[in-house]
Order: structure tokens, then C-alpha cells, then sequence
């Protein structure tokens, strides 16, 4: 079997698409959503299209950054990001959201950017700093994304304090 390039992920989250977005969309918080991202630093917010951002991420005792850049920001509709290192293109993560039923469909998806020229080094950077070669990452990032879906969709519908 090939290198799975691409994966997506979704849930209903008992909540409307515009509340689920603003959570997803508020990158400070992704590190309560995500088991891997520890925090987010947004420069120059609010986040919208065009905004970058550094992502500080840990996974047991590897630890590492990344820089990003919103690509799309549709409120209630979609937020995707691309992710890099070191100048070098990484991954594309995205949301989308989708009314169904009284609540909302959201889709996490993730895009491997490894290809094409520097892929062999952010390849090797990702073993080295993340401790996930490629072959493992799908499944790494399966887990994770269901991780964060779940964790999204447990604050989309607890009480507001």
C-alpha cells in the first residue's frame, strides 16, 4: 500500500455552525482541542485570512514548532491553515462546517504539503522533531484528529459558565 497523503475526520457537534467555527477559528485555544499543539501565538489578531501564527507542539518527550498561515476563514462555513518548518512546507489543516440535522457537521481534513523539492528534509525534520516518519504519521494523526473533534464538540455544548 501506498503513502496516504490525505485524511479526513468528522463529527455532529449538538451546537450551530457559527459557535463551532468561532472555537476551531480562535487559534489561541487550539491547544485544549489538539493532543499535539501545546499553544498557539497569533501576532497581530483577530484571526482571519492571511493572519500567521507559530504553533508550539509536543508529543511524549518531542518537542517542536511550527509557523502558519490562515488560508480561508468563512465563518460558520470553513478555517484551513497551512503549517511549516523551517521555510519548508508541511501539512494543510482544515475545518469545515455544515449544518445537519439541529447541529453541525464538522469535517477536520489534513493534507501532507511534503512534496516536490526540500520534501526529503521536512520528511527527515519531522522524524527527528515531531518522532513520526511518514508512514506513521496517518495513523498519528487519525487519533488526533478524533481527539480533537471530541474535545471541540464537549465545548460546543457545555454550559456556558
Amino acid at each position: 500500500m501506498g503513502r496516504q497523503w490525505s485524511l479526513e475526520e468528522s463529527v455532529v457537534v449538538d451546537a450551530a455552525p457559527e459557535v463551532v467555527y468561532r472555537l476551531v477559528a480562535n487559534l489561541r485555544d487550539m491547544g485544549r482541542w489538539s493532543p499535539e499543539c501545546r499553544g498557539v501565538w497569533v501576532p497581530r489578531p483577530p484571526v482571519r485570512t492571511g493572519s500567521r501564527f507559530v504553533g508550539f507542539n509536543r508529543r511524549g518527550l518531542f518537542v517542536w514548532f511550527t509557523t502558519g498561515r490562515v488560508s480561508v476563514a468563512r465563518e460558520g462555513e470553513e478555517f484551513t491553515f497551512d503549517v511549516g518548518a523551517f521555510g519548508l512546507p508541511i501539512a494543510r489543516w482544515g475545518y469545515r462546517f455544515a449544518a445537519e440535522g439541529n447541529g453541525t457537521r464538522v469535517t477536520e481534513t489534513w493534507q501532507d504539503l511534503r512534496s516536490g523539492r526540500g520534501s526529503r528534509l521536512a520528511e527527515i525534520l519531522g522524524t527527528v522533531f515531531a518522532g513520526t516518519n511518514p508512514e506513521r504519521r496517518i495513523t498519528v494523526n487519525r487519533d488526533g484528529m478524533r481527539t480533537t473533534l471530541d474535545r471541540i464538540a464537549r465545548a460546543a455544548t457545555a454550559p456556558a459558565s
